[in-house]
């Protein structure tokens, strides 16, 4: 335990193995993927990909032992459903920070499928990067504007079955996809500009949800609803690395996905629309209430996160100090 060392030495000595461990087991994921370009949807192509997932669990569990054991002990408040590895799963989470990521991947591995979550299909590109999103089958999504469908319109609902090709791929393997509704990290300014009817959340996107739903089609039918809550104010990325971060609130349920909301048209029914933006205004308004609950439970016991208006020079000078 590296706690008797000032902050920024522990953060500069953590991020580096955090580094080391993500360049080993990253080249680990990518070296057997031209296996997948010569045989795609073959029994050796699902050998590869059990393979990198299994690496990829190795890299966070790895993560999770650093934060354990090299930092300052985190007070761990979890409290999690039966879940099942071997089962599909669509995650839902409020965003707060980088670091939900980092955790979410914690406190979830091995518990249910790696975690995985849309992006462009223009990333897959990115020299290795993109490589060990492809090796993971991280399913890709190809979006139009309004503008370019209404100049092409037979690229009309193409975005959609050209996702869910690459979601077939996915559903290979038990799978789990995590979808941020917020869009964005929350931050006080954005609450502000939104005016949004919550205390702790951003305005949920149904759209985002809708389309990945519909991608992804009947190969899952049950949701994670995962709420994160930070006591302390929210950590940044750096504040993890370097053992500042001391209690952390993680509550999930499982919740069956509404019959018909794989497979509903919410650009072109109206009605349809309504009812699923309906059903996640009502999710994001029950998450808030939690998040109430969890603020009055859990009292802070370290000095909050920096606002985010605090310059870098401010925030440099936190960790030449315990």
């Amino acid at each position: 335990m590296l706690g008797f060392l000032p902050p920024l030495l522990r953060m500069l000595l953590t991020l580096s193995l955090g580094i080391i461990n993500t360049i080993l087991h990253g080249s680990v994921t990518v070296l057997p993927l031209p296996f997948k370009w010569l045989a795609p949807r073959s029994a050796l192509t699902d050998r590869v990909t059990r393979f990198c997932l299994r690496s990829t669990e190795n890299w966070s569990a790895i993560n999770g032992w650093l934060i354990r054991k090299l930092l300052p002990p985190i007070d761990w408040q979890i409290d999690l459903p039966p879940l099942d590895p071997s089962r599909n799963y669509f995650l839902v989470c409020n965003h707060q920070s980088w670091v939900d990521i980092v955790l979410l991947f914690t406190v979830f591995n091995r518990k249910i499928p790696l975690i995985r979550f849309f992006t462009k299909r223009e990333i897959a590109w990115i020299p290795f990067v993109g490589f060990a999103l492809v090796a993971l089958d991280f399913p890709l999504m190809q979006r139009y504007s309004k503008e370019k469908i209404a100049k092409h319109p037979h690229l009309r609902g193409k975005d959609v079955e050209t996702t869910r090709q690459s979601c077939q791929q996915i559903a290979r393997n038990p799978f789990s996809v995590l979808n941020f509704l917020e869009g964005t990290r929350f931050t006080p300014v954005k609450h502000d500009r939104q005016q949004s009817p919550f205390r702790f959340l951003l305005k949920p996107k149904a759209t985002g949800m809708a389309f990945a739903l519909s991608s992804l089609g009947d190969s899952v039918t049950e949701m994670v609803d995962v709420t994160l809550y930070y006591p302390d104010g929210i950590p940044t990325f750096l504040d993890l690395w370097s053992g500042r971060i001391r209690k952390v609130v993680v509550s999930a349920r499982v919740m069956p996905i509404p019959a018909g909301y794989t497979a509903g048209d919410y650009e072109n029914d109206p009605a349809f629309r309504t009812e699923f933006q309906g059903w996640v205004q009502n999710l994001w308004a029950e998450k808030d209430v939690l998040m109430t609950e969890m603020s009055r439970q859990h009292a802070p016991v370290v000095e909050a996160a920096p606002s985010p208006g605090r310059s870098p020079f401010s925030e440099l000078t936190r960790f030449f100090t315990p």
